[in-house]
């Protein structure tokens, strides 16, 4: 009987690949750069910052002197409102922080009434631009 002699390679291979088969391949995947908990407070913390934006543009828009300006400059204040809730967190970022900021100068006596009805302008025209570029 002949014994070749690249049987034992043959059956070595074999029970090398048998064991990589068997073994789990899930374990080298459960390991994480980022925890899933860590993972669920960073969403948890956008979305509560998303809210916060839109609510501080959503009052802004919704002061008595923001809908008449937005009315005499012809335009629908209810679509603003509802075009503000399209925005990116980004853009929604930013227009917060401007009407905050209006918000307090015009509070503060840093702006007049003119002023202020040019930001409300500025920032309905903005949003209308933003959403219908999307």
């Amino acid at each position: 009987m002949q014994f070749p002699v690249w049987q034992p390679v043959r059956t070595l291979i074999a029970g090398i690949l048998v064991v990589i088969f068997a073994l789990p391949s899930n374990s080298a995947a459960q390991i994480h750069v980022v925890s899933p908990g860590e993972l669920q407070k960073e969403t948890l913390a956008a979305s509560q910052a998303r809210g916060r934006n839109l609510q501080t543009v959503t009052q802004f828009l919704s002061s008595e002197r923001a809908q008449k300006t937005l009315k005499s400059a012809h335009i629908d204040p209810t679509q603003v409102k509802a075009a503000v809730s399209t925005l990116s967190d980004e853009e929604l970022a930013h227009l917060a922080s401007r009407s905050a900021k209006a918000q307090a100068d015009f509070a503060a006596g840093r702006l007049e009434d003119r002023d202020l009805l040019l930001i409300i302008v500025a920032i309905a025209a903005l949003v209308l631009v933003i959403v219908a570029v999307r």
